[in-house]
């Protein structure tokens, strides 16, 4: 009996849970949160897309190439750069030279300064070009010509002149507190003007020290008849009160204050 009524209760509880339907599980994302990840994947493909947009945009206006960017090139020698360009801050480079047949153009609102260091960093050698003139610093200064002639040479000990001439056109005035010495050791020392040639010496004396002195062209005073003169054609150097040369016929005596008349 009691067998008979589990077995009709366990057939039962199998006839139940038989009839009752499986539960289904939903895996994924939906609702509000699929929609914001849609809307944050398309804000990423906008994002991408600008990005995109202005990474050619620069490319397209920096000129960027294999060889380089805009007007600067990079070749096997260093780098090429043309037409103008502007430095903000120092420029620090070994060569420096123009295009074959171009010229080298520098400019600055201020001045142009050039600054050769030693080994310890110390200033040596130094070029300015500036509003307000050319100022150069250095042990020495040479000017060179075309062939390699020295034409100018300037130290702590003396300034040589290699030109053949020396051409002065304007007023020359020199000051100086230490000796001055003019020296032409093969040659002739030439001094030509179109007015007046004037040796002053406040102080000192004026010495011409030479054994011969020629004096070209002086004028010739006329003596009185009544002086006294040799026959022989010898004449005296005379000097009239404001400094001024003359020749007068010598005589047995000075006969430079009968033929003063050209001192008038």
């Amino acid at each position: 009996m009691l067998d008979s009524e589990c077995i009709e209760q366990c057939t039962h509880r199998n006839n139940v849970q038989s009839s009752e339907k499986p539960h289904v599980y939903k895996v994924g994302i939906y609702g509000w949160r699929k929609r914001c990840l849609y809307f944050f994947v398309l804000l990423l493909m906008i994002l991408i897309l600008v990005n995109l947009a202005l990474t050619i945009w620069i490319v397209k206006v920096m000129n960027f190439t294999i060889d380089g960017m805009g007007n600067l090139r990079i070749t096997e020698k260093g780098l090429k750069l043309e037409g103008d360009s502007e430095f903000l801050q120092p420029l620090y480079a070994k060569e420096i030279q123009s295009r074959p047949g171009s010229p080298l153009f520098l400019q600055s609102s201020k001045n142009v300064s050039v600054n050769i260091l030693n080994g310890k960093n110390q200033l040596v050698t130094q070029l300015i070009a500036g509003s307000s003139g050319v100022r150069a610093q250095g042990k020495m200064l040479e000017v060179k010509s075309s062939t390699g002639k020295l034409l100018f040479s300037a130290d702590d000990q003396e300034v040589v002149v290699g030109a053949e001439r020396l051409r002065v056109t304007g007023e020359l005035m020199d000051q100086t507190l230490h000796r001055i010495q003019i020296l032409a050791e093969a040659g002739d020392i030439q001094a030509t003007c179109r007015s007046d040639l004037r040796l002053e010496s406040k102080d000192g004396e004026i010495t011409l020290d030479a054994r011969r002195i020629r004096l070209l062209r002086l004028p010739e005073g006329k003596a009185s008849p009544s002086g006294t003169t040799t026959r022989q054609t010898v004449y005296e150097v005379c000097v009239c009160p404001n400094g001024k040369l003359f020749l007068s016929q010598a005589g047995t005596g000075s006969t430079c204050q009968i033929s003063n008349n050209v001192c008038l």
